[in-house]
């Protein structure tokens, strides 16, 4: 997939907008599974009845059920796919509701292809934009505008809306409140145990529940590679009204430090990257309307200009990490709860699509299990090297009058 750059002119100074938004940190503690069970325990299909009301249906002779925790792009693409293909499919969730947070923002081709498949690309474009203008700053100079084509801008909770839509339509429900607690399989299924003194049981569990990843931390697979001590973003949803939605402002200063403000499509709100600010202590100070405003006007140096209506505050640093493996008998990783990267090029949620993609195809019996994992898991590495390395191009590259984060594009 080629992502195309066109030169740019510059102009008067307008507004800036800002990318893509940090992948889950690395993950939490882990336990043992109660029983592990061998490649050769796995059998062909499932036929116990499924507690909580689930149903037992085989899919292509080897699937009766599948689980899926995690409620996000992955989990809510592998859910579509496997009902699209007729699975008995429960997608479990912690949180209570849906969130409205922009975090990954850019959708590559190769991801659309699998909503295309899903019947529900024409809804993604109705709301996405591709026509990019990325507008850049230099110690508070418009110097250059850059024309980007190849990567849709939508914010993340809006894909979700789609997928939960699709799935509705599908006969399945997001399960919120739902947090997983326990895991325990055997020859003929999965028991997922929840907080609420539940337990699920089902053929399959596919753990899709991100960074800190729960599922991954059960079954006590390793998350090896490293994470940044320093943090390196503030991130957050704000609206900036007077500020021009026709463009992503990226500002970046001499002293090496920048912010940038994305308009999300069809809405009011931009999405906020910054350098985080420090205090009298040079320690980053916690996110805050406040805090992005004193940023803003550091940065942007526009008098006047007031950020208001904060509804998402977080933080970003740097996480380079893979798990070791995508399967333990009949439980599988998926998205970032299989590997987390640097932000540049957009590949996050992309590569989390296109994981669910490749694991539905095994869970339905269109490859061997094991395929999913031999895929996947090269991919993945790819993807870590390949980010780490486009994170080190934007970084030389900003500092240059006139470049911005195109330099981690294709």
């Amino acid at each position: 997939m080629n992502v195309a750059v066109k030169g740019g002119t510059s102009g008067s100074v307008q507004h800036a907008t800002s990318g893509a938004v940090p992948d889950a940190m690395a993950g939490e503690g882990s336990s043992a599974v109660d029983e592990a069970v061998t490649e050769g325990a796995v059998k062909d299909a499932v036929g116990e009845a499924v507690t909580d009301g689930a149903v037992t249906d085989a899919v292509g002779d080897r699937v009766s059920n599948v689980v899926v925790v995690g409620a996000g792009p992955t989990g809510l693409t592998l859910a579509c796919e496997l009902a699209q293909r007729g699975a008995a499919v429960r997608i479990l969730d912690r949180r209570d509701a849906p969130h409205r947070e922009s975090r990954g923002k850019g959708l590559r081709p190769d991801a659309l292809a699998v909503f295309e498949r899903l019947g529900i690309a024409g809804r993604i474009s109705a709301i996405g934009q591709t026509q990019l203008l990325f507008r850049k700053y230099f110690d508070g100079a418009h110097i250059e505008d850059t024309a980007v084509e190849g990567i849709m801008l939508i914010g993340q909770w809006q894909i979700e809306d789609v997928l939960r839509e699709r799935l509705a339509e599908l006969g399945v429900q997001v399960e919120y409140g739902s947090r997983l607690v326990g895991i325990s399989q055997d020859a003929d299924g999965v028991d997922a145990a929840l907080a609420d003194g539940r337990t699920v049981r089902a053929g399959y569990l596919a753990g899709c529940d991100g960074g800190h990843s729960a599922v991954r931390g059960l079954l006590g697979i390793a998350f090896e590679g490293h994470t940044d001590k320093e943090q390196a973003m503030v991130v957050g949803d704000v609206r900036a009204p007077g500020l021009s939605r026709d463009c992503w402002h990226q500002w970046f200063t001499s002293d090496h430090r920048a912010m940038m403000l994305c308009p999300i499509p069809g809405t009011d709100s931009f999405q906020l990257q910054s350098s985080p600010e420090l205090g009298d202590d040079d320690q980053p100070v916690p996110p805050s309307l406040e805090s992005f405003q004193r940023l803003f006007d550091r940065h942007a140096r526009m008098p006047g200009l007031r950020l208001t209506e904060p509804t998402w505050l977080s933080t970003w640093r740097v996480n380079v990490r893979m798990a070791d493996r995508l399967r333990a008998g009949r439980v599988f990783l998926a998205g970032d709860a299989a590997h987390v990267h640097p932000i540049a090029g957009g590949f996050g949620m992309n590569t989390g699509i296109e994981d669910a993609a490749a694991l539905a195809r095994a869970l339905s019996g269109e490859t061997e299990l094991d395929a999913y994992e031999a895929e996947r898991l090269p991919a993945a590495a790819h993807v870590l090297a390949d980010t780490t390395e486009r994170m080190l191009r934007v970084t030389e590259a900003v500092r240059t009058p006139g470049k911005g984060i195109e330099a981690g594009l294709d």
